[in-house]
């Protein structure tokens, strides 16, 4: 019998529920998996007894000899025996104790980065669009790595510490109280150290994160400008700026680097000197027969396993509110509300390809002005329609508004009669196919991009897609044919090889309506006859919305929809336009 998967924890209700408080939610990211700790625990106390035994062992070694008597060397022997045992079993024991950690610490690095992964297709073409790709990966990859790391300190070193501390006063306590007040009169002096610091390292902690995440954007920048920059001989301008950029993130994980570093040293000094005194005070203690010359060793060892945890604590400062600093960033990303409205749960309909705007306007958020406003056309089921205009009149953010990826701040948009807004998003896209300016390819084989999010695609289908979109003889060619790999990007194609497959992509999921974005710019006059042709056999029977930079490519469009001056400045046929001598025929004139 299949066992049961176990449901992931709601990681973004998590966050939510412990905001304000990045420890909380830490220690809430763990449900489910607190048996694993607490074994882990409970093996770790078996495995670290050496720590804790070792001084008793030591004191007892040592009175034995200076005692001497018959009993002294199987005293010795039996230590040492009882030594050997509690060393040896440190093996197991340390392997049950890393697994059970290992497990659920690795556990929930990959379940926090699948919910940022799941939480980030959720989130509005509008978040994306003000949101760096390289911030976005440094949440993911950078800012994961270090709440794993924080949970690895916090689990394994801090409790390592705490028991070292508590069994080592526990025992001191037990044997003299006088030398017990002894050790408590250092911790005061160690809190307010811990306290003094601690502001300074999270501030500087904070900047360095901040400078990270600008630098991982403009990496990302850099590599894909590569081509732009070696093109106009900017390799050295590039590097320079990069360098500047570069500097800046040393220079700031310097200044954290040399606070921790004053800040562990001053901590160190003081807690040596105590360790002195400590030496001092226990050895005239022996002196007048108080306590036996092996407890001074004990009470030495002791001090020291309490000293250095302390050290240890102010040690793990800098990285814990690193760690916590990192669980803030990945709530930017779990705690956004910018959710894209209407995912599911909307109206399904059958969708047949009737597209109506009425008196559509969209504005930007943080823009001053909109974009277009008050902009009414229909398109019937099976028509194509053309937009054209100059850059920036609002062409692009049409078809956005049509695909759902903003919702219109006034009028409405009817797809067969329902608007847009109440439609279920993810079930209406299915019977959408969009074909970008830019081809967006990933690496991988032209058979897997052209069926991307597809698992039934026959062979059948797929090459009568591959015939359609003029890319038969492209593939012939290649030794590997339709399996052949795509690099980076579709970096060893063309770009009207990289426009055809998109098409393909289109083909082959058999949509009702059709958005293509400017599918023809900056390709040559073969490559555009060849993907004019592969949309003409792609727009049959299919709805069809066009957004055109060269009017030569529309003649043959039902309707041209003239986009400029905020809004809509004409509609009608090829020839109706023409006839008109109105902004489209200026612009027919302009490309003559």
């Amino acid at each position: 019998m299949a066992q049961k998967q176990k449901t992931a924890p709601d990681y973004q209700q998590i966050f939510y529920e412990n905001r304000g408080s990045s420890l909380k939610t830490l220690i809430a990211m763990y449900q489910g998996k607190y048996v694993k700790l607490l074994l882990s625990v409970i093996f770790f106390v078996i495995k670290h007894s050496p720590v804790w035994v070792m001084p008793i062992v030591t004191a007892n070694v040592i009175d034995a000899i200076l005692t001497g008597g018959a009993d002294a060397p199987r005293r010795i022997l039996f230590n040492a025996a009882l030594m050997f045992v509690i060393v040896v079993q440190n093996v197991p024991t340390n392997y049950i104790h890393t697994y059970f950690y290992a497990k659920a610490i690795r556990q929930v690095e990959r379940e926090l980065r699948s919910a940022l992964v799941r939480k980030l297709q959720q989130l509005s073409i509008d978040f994306h669009r003000k949101t760096e790709s390289g911030r976005i990966q440094s949440k993911i990859m950078r800012d994961v790595e270090q709440i794993e790391t924080l949970s690895a300190q916090i689990f394994i070193n801090l409790l390592s510490i705490v028991l070292n501390v508590v069994i080592a006063g526990t025992v001191v306590v037990m044997n003299s109280r006088i030398v017990f007040l002894f050790f408590v009169a250092t911790i005061p002096l160690a809190v307010l150290v811990i306290v003094h610091f601690r502001g300074k390292i999270r501030g500087y902690n904070r900047d360095f994160r901040r400078e990270m995440e600008e630098t991982s954007v403009q990496v990302m920048e850099m590599v894909e400008m590569i081509p732009v920059t070696r093109a106009h001989a900017l390799e050295a301008r590039e590097a320079e700026k990069m360098e500047g950029r570069l500097k800046q993130v040393a220079d700031k994980g310097f200044r954290l680097d040399m606070i921790q570093t004053y800040f562990g040293s001053v901590s160190w000094i003081v807690f040596q000197i105590f360790q002195v005194v400590c030496l001092i005070f226990t050895s005239f203690m022996a002196l007048r027969g108080n306590i036996t010359v092996g407890d001074v060793t004990m009470y030495q060892s002791y001090f020291s396993t309490i000293v250095n945890g302390i050290t240890g604590i102010v040690g793990l400062i800098p990285i814990i509110a690193k760690g916590l600093e990192s669980v803030e960033s990945v709530g930017d990303i779990l705690l956004s509300e910018e959710i894209e409205t209407g995912r599911s749960g909307g109206t399904q309909i059958d969708v047949k390809g009737n597209i109506r705007f009425e008196h559509v306007g969209f504005q930007y958020a943080d823009a001053d002005r909109p974009v277009f406003s008050d902009v009414s056309f229909e398109v019937k089921t099976g028509e194509t329609i053309a937009f054209v205009g100059s850059s920036g009149a609002g062409k692009t953010t049409i078809l956005n508004l049509l695909i759902g990826f903003a919702q219109p701040t006034s009028g409405r948009i009817l797809i067969d009669g329902t608007d847009i807004r109440e439609l279920d998003l993810k079930h209406y896209r299915e019977s959408l196919a969009v074909v970008p300016q830019n081809s967006i390819l990933f690496s991988g084989t032209i058979r897997e991009n052209i069926t991307y999010g597809l698992d039934d695609v026959d062979e059948q289908t797929l090459m009568e897609a591959v015939d359609a979109s003029n890319l038969k003889e492209m593939v012939e060619s290649l030794p590997d044919g339709i399996d052949t790999r795509i690099s980076e990007h579709g970096g060893n194609l063309s770009g009207g090889q990289k426009q055809r497959i998109s098409i393909a992509r289109a083909f082959v999921r058999n949509p009702r309506i059709l958005i293509l974005d400017e599918a023809t710019s900056a390709l040559d006059t073969v490559s555009e006859h060849q993907i004019k042709e592969a949309t003409a056999n792609l727009a049959r029977t299919r709805t069809t919305l066009i957004v055109a930079h060269r009017l030569s490519t529309i003649r043959d469009a039902d309707k041209i929809a003239v986009i400029d001056h905020g809004g809509l400045q004409e509609f009608g046929t090829y020839e109706e336009l023409m006839e008109k001598k109105g902004a489209f025929y200026h612009l027919q004139e302009m490309q003559n």
